[in-house]
């Protein structure tokens, strides 16, 4: 690997920039013989104890003016050199959200799919696939729940479209490298707050939250705030039952120099015969089956239980340098029993067998860091140093069997008995031993430099990561040749020039970093350990910012290394995908009353280099167009009427394009009313999504080179009422 561009360590860079902005407040109005008085600052709660606190909600409130930037902070969008969009806590809970999935379900650039043979929501962005795995908590990898994340703890969803190594380092679940999703937990505010939810959806699943925070102390420096909720019943699907149970508790201390915030959460997530994704085995793509129809097996499963936290500390050194540091983890246990769908023809007929696997999962991370501000001249500079640290330890274990025992049909689903003999084994289910051990390690620089009165920015900065990752034997326990231990940098470079006020144009090049994976067993080279590889992307962009609307446009060209084998040959990282696009968005109050949210995303997403050259990649819709409004009725003081449509066009699902899903459109409808009743705030909220109970496969699920049919929720319908105390 190629050694980095620098060769100062972080804590010597920090020393550097502790130093260098003493000397530069020494040239003003502090010596070293008076003491440092800091001017009075209103803090604002924040879950990163950052000390401007969250941006400010846009109007219309369903996105913030800005968001974190990994080791650049939160950032104002007219001075963030990137594609980010920011929802906020009112706008999930407006949604009636019961996952992520469902709040990035406004977002153009996202389409929300589901893992490969298992059922963890997973997110497309530009192109490329995003595991839930890999979505952070507070600016920190691996500590949220697998497969699924309650958003009811959540003061922010954070989306960043682009290659973003640099900004957050690599992510440990090997994916991201079209961007990134940050999840922002609840801090108490100011104001005491005390809400109870209850709702029913489709199916007669129940829904209760409870959401109170508090702030004590004599100058209102403790903050508590409680999250609990409970679903439970049966969904929009045939016979598939859902249950979650969610309890968080987030704790802030802000006084003088000082900020810390702590979180603690414990969920627990069952599902019962959930519907597969389904495997296409021939030459032909089934039509859509009938979307409340469940082809499940009856006994089957999935299980998760978590429990995980996060502290995070700042400490403002003087005026101009702040320090911060960063601890979390994650303790997690899941087990699934599984009857994997193959569809044989377009018939409908189908195969099945049964596959169980159980899971624990320990995590640990951590991030420090010191950020400082000076100036030479008449240049301004932001200057950051950090470093981080994630360790993995996964244990596994899988049974699986029953072939040719299972034989359906899409459109007329039989049952049958859970296969129990002939099952082959890897691991002890019930005691799943070490099958990963893996360590990244970072350390990135950064400064960005204002000219002309901060109208310019440029930020020029690397991170040099290095991934560690050994793989162990199922049943020996020993250590494997899948082992890799590399490094590489990834630089960044962008800039914005503020026109005016309200109008900003921007540049960058960025590179993504992910683990290389392991060659799967229909290549002759099977359980080869690939080495990790990089995506670079090149972006140029506008922002408008009207006040009360605004509008963001941008270009990118991202290329990721992919295989160039065919099946039963050698699999080897000879090609690339080349990503490129458009991305629209739109969002605020163009109107009196009128609260738009949507946008356009263009993709051209081909294979070059292999023997698929010029193809389609797989599960890359060319066209994504969302379209959001709610409109306050007028005479009817508290009443909005809100709707939605959500368009995809055909996705292929093999890299030969000769099998796809076609385009799909989906229109939801809503009402919201906030009233007073007995002297209580009462919010009424009514949701319709799928509003024309379409049919329709939503998403190519992809994994290596084939992909797999994740079929779209029926129309469901769903009621609740908040009411504060």
């Amino acid at each position: 690997m190629q050694k980095p561009a620098f060769t100062m360590s972080p804590l010597a860079f920090a020393a550097f920039l502790v130093a260098t902005t003493a000397h530069a407040q020494s040239s003003t109005a502090i010596t070293a013989a008076e003491p440092e008085t800091l001017p009075t600052v209103t803090i604002t709660a924040s879950a990163d104890a950052s000390k401007d606190g969250l941006s400010k909600a846009y109007a219309g409130g369903q996105v913030a003016r800005g968001g974190r930037l990994g080791i650049l902070g939160n950032v104002d969008m007219m001075s963030a050199p990137f594609n980010a969009t920011n929802y906020t806590a009112q706008f999930v809970a407006d949604q009636q959200a019961a996952s992520i999935g469902d709040v990035l379900a406004a977002d153009p650039g996202v389409r929300v799919t589901r893992g490969f043979g298992n059922f963890q929501e997973s997110y497309v962005i530009h192109g490329f696939e995003l595991y839930s795995d890999d979505v952070g908590y507070n600016g920190l990898y691996g500590i949220l729940p697998r497969q699924y994340v309650s958003p009811e703890l959540l003061e922010r969803v954070e989306v960043f479209k682009g290659a973003s190594s640099f900004l957050n380092g690599a992510a440990p679940g090997g994916s991201g490298l079209g961007g990134a999703i940050n999840l922002v937990p609840k801090r108490a505010g100011n104001t005491p707050l005390t809400e109870f939810t209850a709702g029913i959806a489709s199916g007669g699943q129940g829904y209760g939250a409870l959401d109170i925070g508090r702030r004590f102390g004599d100058n209102n420096q403790f903050g508590v705030r409680v999250n609990a909720v409970k679903r439970k019943g049966e969904t929009t699907v045939d016979d598939q039952r859902s249950e979650v149970s969610l309890l968080t508790v987030g704790l802030d201390y802000r006084a003088g120099n000082l900020r810390v915030s702590a979180d603690l959460g414990y969920q627990d997530f069952d599902l019962t015969a959930p519907r597969p994704s389904v495997t296409v085995s021939g030459t032909a793509v089934p039509a859509a089956p009938d979307a409340s129809k469940n082809f499940a097996q009856p006994w089957t499963y999935s299980k998760e239980r978590d429990t995980f936290g996060t502290v995070r500390a700042e400490y403002d050194v003087n005026q101009n340098v702040t320090a911060w540091a960063a601890f979390g983890g994650r303790a997690g246990v899941e087990s699934n029993s599984l009857a994997n769908m193959t569809s044989l023809s377009s018939d409908g007929s189908a195969s099945f067998y049964r596959f169980d696997n159980a899971g624990k999962r320990n995590t640990r991370t951590g991030d420090l860091g010191v950020r400082g501000k000076l100036a030479t001249g008449a240049v301004t500079h932001t200057l950051v140093a950090s470093a981080s640290g994630f360790w993995l330890d996964s244990r596994n274990a899988y049974g699986f069997g029953g072939f040719g025992l299972g034989n359906t049909n899409l459109y007329a689903p039989t049952t049958t008995f859970i296969p129990t003999s002939a099952l082959s084994y890897g691991n002890d289910i019930n005691d799943p031993r070490t099958t990963q051990k893996a360590i990244l390690s970072s350390y990135a620089i950064a400064d960005t430099l204002g000219f002309q009165g901060d109208t310019v920015l440029l930020t020029l900065g690397a991170r040099r990561q290095t991934i560690k990752d050994q793989g162990y034997a199922y049943n020996t326990g020993l250590a494997t040749a899948t082992h890799y231990d590399a490094s590489a940098t990834t630089p960044v470079a962008a800039v914005v020039y503020k026109v005016r006020s309200d109008l900003s144009l921007y540049a960058n090049y960025s590179e993504g970093l992910v683990q290389g994976g392991i060659v799967g067993s229909d290549y002759s080279n099977r359980g080869t350990v690939l080495s990790p590889y990089k995506t670079k992307q090149k972006e140029v962009g506008v922002k408008y910012d009207g006040g009360k609307l605004g509008m963001t446009a941008a270009l990118y060209t991202a290329a990721k290394p992919i295989g160039t084998g065919v099946l039963n040959g050698l699999y080897t990282l000879g090609g690339e995908q080349r990503n490129r696009g458009l991305d629209v968005s739109v969002f605020g109050v163009p109107a009196q009353g009128l609260r738009l949210l949507g946008g356009l995303s263009l993709l051209e997403a081909e294979q070059r280099g292999t023997a698929f050259s010029g193809k389609d990649a797989l599960g890359a819709p060319k066209t994504q167009l969302n379209l959001g409004t709610e409109w306050d009725v007028p005479g009817a003081a508290g009443l909005a009427l809100t709707a939605r449509a959500v368009y995809t066009s055909k996705q292929y699902i093999n890299p030969a394009n000769t099998m796809e899903i076609g385009a799909w459109t989906r229109f939801d409808l809503g009402a919201r009313y906030v009233t007073r009743i007995a002297d209580r705030d009462v919010t009424l909220r009514a949701r319709i999504d799928n509003v024309a109970d379409r049919n329709y496969w939503a998403s190519a699920v992809v994994s290596s080179d084939s992909g797999a049919l994740v079929l779209g929720a029926p129309r469901g319908v769903t009621l609740s009422a908040t009411v504060g105390f």
